[in-house]
């Protein structure tokens, strides 16, 4: 089994070096110490979530919070290339982060909430403010459940209208539409920049936002033979993308 992944602060990793002591303390130190239950001699990795890591065993324990670890090995992850974002349309209930979760395990570099016109959920003032929230701490707490070191940013939500500067500027953009003419599978990907995927709520993308979409550049592709629901879609499409640009070789 590979080590439990920890965050800590982006300093303590960068002022690090081979047989150095790094302290985990906090609600990082707390759940190693009282619920992993770690121990003296095992290991774990440390990281900032921004693509540092560092290897390394349990030293010492310090009270119920807090610990030291011995840096066996320093990492420094790339930037991903191409990087994959996926526009994920707001869904019902706790249906987004279960995609952010499931998007996250896979490996997919962004989520850009969206605000889709056929959404019945729409974040607005506090109600929005805590379900962003909820959405960034499902991604870390995933990005530290796969063993990542470089965690997907979860933006600000955006409009059909505030997507198409991020629809246009992309090397390959795609809208996932049980009507497109052509596969995802079959699509001609390019080897580095930004892919960008949009997956629409339960009601479907519309007219409208199609037509906005396919200004900027992203055109519609279908999946598959079966209908996603919209937390599943984007995992699917993320998962096939990074196999076919090589990023899970």
């Amino acid at each position: 089994m590979t080590a439990p992944v920890f965050v800590v602060a982006t300093d303590r990793l960068t002022a690090a070096a081979p047989g150095a002591l790094v302290r985990l303390d906090g609600a990082e130190g707390r759940h190693a110490v009282a619920v992993k239950r770690l121990e003296p001699g095992e290991p774990l990795t440390l990281t900032d979530g921004q693509g540092l890591g560092a290897h390394g065993t349990v030293a010492a324990l310090h009270g119920k919070d807090a610990l030291d670890v011995e840096v066996a090995e320093l990492r420094a992850e790339p930037a991903p290339s191409p990087r994959i974002t996926v526009v994920q349309a707001l869904p019902k209930g706790d249906r987004g982060e279960l995609a952010v979760e499931t998007m996250t395990e896979v490996g997919v570099d962004r989520v850009v909430p969206w605000s889709a016109a056929r959404c019945i959920t729409q974040w607005k003032g506090e109600r929005g403010a805590k379900a962003l929230a909820k959405w960034r701490a499902t991604a870390r707490e995933a990005g530290k459940q796969s063993r990542r070191l470089r965690f997907p940013e979860v933006t600000e939500p955006m409009t059909t209208r505030q997507l198409a500067p991020l629809l246009a500027g992309a090397q390959f953009a795609a809208v996932l539409h049980e009507e497109g003419a052509e596969p995802l599978a079959a699509a001609a990907l390019p080897a580095g920049g930004e892919l960008v995927l949009v997956v629409g709520p339960e009601g479907g993308v519309s007219p409208e936002e199609l037509a906005a979409f396919a200004e900027a550049g992203a055109r519609p592709f279908r999946l598959g033979p079966s209908v996603l629901r919209t937390s599943t879609a984007g995992v699917a499409a993320g998962a096939l993308l990074l196999g076919r640009t090589g990023r899970w070789s």
